[in-house]
């Protein structure tokens, strides 16, 4: 299989994410009850951030040892979920993700003695959201990351990002070693100009008469539609046919990226998997409700302009230590086999990657222990 190939049919994710605030009169308060309604006195969706920092912060009843607060950077605000002291881990999540698909591993960086901040991605969750689909590009969001340690006060970071979240974090290591020390990546391997190939990616990308590219569907106005008729019923079907437990019988998902033009996307489970509860998908729901799915699709509407911008850093290699980790039943570990094998090329500094047994895509959810082991082990060398 060519690079090429792999371009045609890559998979990357994003999702929205909950930054739970206050607490409800009812006896069982859940994350996404809090986040309909701010916590008296703090209103982080409405009161802007100092022009130094950061909004008041607040907690949940549902993980109150994580504290949440609104910080402005990079001319936006971003919606920060930290736990712990010590040396900083930035965690960047994918799609249909947010700062909650790092629920796992917060906890487990603060008592191995880091400070862990989880945010949610330009567009989603809390954060805002800027109409310009032009402020999308994969260096608005590394501009995003850099600007967060700017306001958090820190000279440097190590970043981990899944799907979405790994190729920020990949092209952040690349583009800022001087701000990241090191860099772990769940799912996408490191690609030349972040995307990979020698022509425009969407150039790549197949359509027929039934079906079209996801990435290419993710682009069109319908796509906003057709995510948004019914959020639960699409997180539930994106969280299970992705993942690990799915039959074998049903292939990766989408088969071959594609995405019939008409129909159902995904089929809806009866039951969801053992390591996601209908609570975790509440939480998914009331941010997507809140976001909507402009600024996450503009992502993939900016994947020619970031394969563009990062022309002169085609073949410059990431000079910092790297972890890479994909689930085995995870399409990439398919669909980007010959990358993975060739990425230690530009990563020098790549530890052996890890292939995590009976895995699917949502790798630091559905195999925390295994995961969490990995990066405080990896952070602890470095």
């Amino acid at each position: 299989m060519r690079d090429a190939t792999f371009s045609r049919r890559e998979v990357l994710g994003a999702a929205a994410g909950v930054a739970a605030v206050g607490a409800l009169a009812e006896p069982r308060t859940t994350l996404a009850d809090v986040a309909a309604a701010p916590a008296p006195g703090t209103e982080p969706d409405t009161r802007p951030a100092a022009a130094g920092g950061d909004s008041p912060s607040w907690v949940d009843p549902a993980m109150p040892a994580v504290t949440h607060r609104i910080i402005a950077t990079n001319g936006i605000r971003i919606h920060v979920a930290e736990q712990g002291t010590g040396p900083l881990v930035i965690l960047c999540h994918g799609f249909p993700e947010s700062w909650y698909s790092w629920r796992h591993q917060l906890g487990a960086l603060a008592q191995a003695g880091f400070r862990a901040v989880a945010f949610d991605l330009r567009g989603y969750g809390r954060s805002d959201a800027p109409e310009e689909v032009e402020k999308y590009t994969v260096l608005h969001h590394v501009g995003d990351v850099v600007g967060l340690l700017d306001a958090l006060g820190v000279k440097q970071a190590v970043i981990a990002g899944h799907d979405v979240g790994a190729t920020v974090a990949w092209q952040a290591a690349l583009l800022r070693p001087d701000r990241f020390r090191g860099v772990i990546a769940l799912g996408p391997p490191f690609r030349p100009r972040a995307f990979g190939g020698a022509v425009p990616p969407t150039t790549l990308m197949p359509r027929n008469e039934t079906a079209v590219f996801y990435q290419l569907f993710f682009q069109t106005p319908e796509a906003e539609e057709a995510l948004g008729r019914d959020i639960r019923r699409m997180l539930r079907s994106q969280f299970y046919s992705l993942s690990g437990d799915r039959p074998p019988s049903a292939g990766g998902g989408f088969p071959a990226g594609m995405v019939p033009r008409t129909g159902a996307l995904l089929a809806e489970p009866a039951s969801l998997p053992g390591w996601i509860t209908e609570f975790d998908i509440d939480v998914y729901v009331a941010d997507f409700t809140r976001s909507g799915f402009h600024g996450a699709l503009s992502w993939w509407r900016n994947i020619d302009r970031g394969w563009e911008l990062m022309a002169a850093f085609d073949g410059a290699a990431v000079t910092v230590p790297a972890l890479y980790m994909v689930g085995e039943r995870d399409m990439l570990a398919v669909v980007y086999q010959q990358a993975i094998a060739a990425q230690s090329t530009l990563v020098p500094k790549l530890r052996p990657a890890i292939m995590l047994p009976g895995c699917g895509h949502w790798t630091q959810q559905e195999r925390a222990g295994e995961v969490n082991a990995a990066m405080i082990d990896f952070l602890r060398r470095l």
